[in-house]
């Protein structure tokens, strides 16, 4: 591991590729050395106790564990040596303005996946980088294609930093010896095909019709429209579910449903939906609301929640037509004519 290529010198060579370049290679830099704080905090175990601690809710109405606020903590001071024109965190009410002549704003979820600490699974910190507008309380307004880059690190058996400054996606892993990343995977490519789908199958009964429809065509395997077998997954963090389908494919579901609460989804745009969707997108995928792309989406609130679809193209595809084609549903969904339908033998 020791001859791979460093973050570092990475982020020195984008540094030099454009105007904004310099600005956003420090937050990452940033971003990284924060990582590495969290990843020592999470792999000692050296917070409030073995479960996280909840100590309350957030301002948006999340359960908020006292690792919640110590990983805020140490991202937002890594953070706050830069200029930054506006910072967004998960654990802020609103948006942080700062140096207003600075050219980029950052958006970060500091520990996605909290709940998932007390049984030992894989957590991780999100983060967006937009450029800087004239008036920076309108920075996290922006198009998710305003994005100048993104990523996020996952805290598992590996810490690894997931990164795309505009032109592919690459995977660093920590190395913790020498107390850096380096370059472990460059040029990620998700396939077009999956055989893995995640969702939440106990919210069955609450979804629109398109997604279940999906997830039936998924469950029939071979004998189904998608004549090929898939294996079902769903690990309830964002960052193992993103990895998971960089390295292996597959396409992942959050949608809205009819419970009280998930109408627009869950997921956050800003530092959750855009991110990720620019991450996937730059490997090669797709990333909907299921109606939408969601780099064409921009937020009207900061915690703004939204369905997220994302994966494999072809089965990313496949769910926005289930949407857009409420003729297509019925003829699946009809018990006469479906697959395996009365007249068919």
């Amino acid at each position: 591991m020791t001859g791979q290529l460093r973050l570092d010198d990475h982020l020195q060579r984008y540094s030099e590729t454009a105007p904004h370049a310099l600005a956003v290679a420090a937050a990452v830099d940033a971003i990284a050395v924060a990582a590495i704080e969290i990843a020592d905090l999470i792999a000692t175990g050296d917070f409030a106790d073995a479960s996280g601690l909840t100590t309350g809710r957030n301002s948006d109405g999340d359960l908020q564990r006292d690792l919640d606020l110590q990983a805020d903590a140490i991202l937002r001071r890594c953070l706050s040596r830069l200029p930054i024109a506006a910072l967004a965190s998960e654990e802020m009410r609103e948006p942080q303005i700062g140096d207003r002549e600075a050219k980029i704003c950052v958006a970060i979820d500091p520990l996605d996946g909290s709940s998932n600490i007390d049984i030992n699974m894989t957590v991780g910190t999100i983060f967006s980088i937009l450029p800087a507008p004239d008036d920076p309380t309108l920075a996290f307004h922006q198009r998710g294609s305003a994005q100048l880059a993104a990523g996020f690190v996952t805290y598992g058996p590996q810490t690894s930093l997931v990164l795309t400054l505009g032109d592919g996606v690459d995977i660093f892993t920590l190395d913790r010896r020498a107390g850096c990343f380096r370059l472990a995977r460059s040029a990620v490519h998700i396939s077009e095909t999956c055989e893995e789908f995640a969702i939440n199958a106990s919210n069955r009964r609450h979804w629109d019709t398109p997604v279940r429809a999906f997830v039936d065509e998924c469950l029939a395997g071979v004998e189904g429209p998608a004549n090929h077998n898939f294996n079902m997954r769903w690990i309830g963090s964002l960052v193992a579910e993103a990895y998971r389908i960089l390295t292996r494919g597959g396409v992942f579901l959050y949608p809205s449903d009819a419970r009280p609460g998930y109408g627009d989804g869950r997921l956050r745009l800003t530092y959750e939906a855009h991110p990720m969707a620019m991450i996937i997108e730059q490997a090669g995928g797709s990333a909907t609301t299921g109606r939408e792309r969601i780099l064409e989406l921009s937020a009207q609130s900061l915690h703004q929640r939204v369905p997220l679809i994302m994966g494999s193209s072809n089965e990313v595809q496949r769910v926005e037509e289930l949407h857009c084609d409420p003729l297509l549903v019925a003829s699946i969904s009809a018990p006469l004519f479906a697959q395996r339908g009365f007249f068919r033998l």
